[in-house]
């Protein structure tokens, strides 16, 4: 396999499950793929959107889990526009196979390791 591409993950903090699956699938041997997960994994109090725009601006893409709470998460939307002031490439993964939520600029397909593997594979 080539070297690992770096993703940062963004997500609504009610999707965190959701998260830990998709990182824990890029670890299973029949995954096509691999990556470093840039997410966020503790909330910040202090300076949060300056680290992540530096974990952003470390990435090679950014992959959005989009749900029906997305729309509601200032975090996520900050993080997704902050990808799109960095020209970071971002692909969005729907969180759950019957929540098919619309994000607004945000290129959506189904959770697959082919979608995966394209997205990651394109970096």
């Amino acid at each position: 396999m080539v070297d690992k591409k770096v993703v940062f993950i963004a997500f609504a903090i009610e999707d965190q499950r959701q998260r830990d699956l998709l990182v824990g699938q890029a670890l299973h041997s029949r995954a096509s793929f691999e990556f470093i997960d840039m997410s966020v994994k503790e909330p910040y109090d202090n300076n949060w959107k300056e680290r992540v725009r530096t974990r952003i601006k470390r990435s090679q893409g950014v992959i959005a889990l989009v749900s029906k709470s997305s729309p509601n998460s200032s975090g996520q939307k900050w993080e997704l526009q902050c990808a799109k002031e960095e020209n970071k490439r971002t692909l969005g993964i729907w969180a759950y196979s019957t929540d098919k939520t619309y994000l607004a600029g945000v290129n959506t397909v189904a959770w697959s390791d082919a979608n995966l593997t394209d997205f990651i594979d394109s970096l």
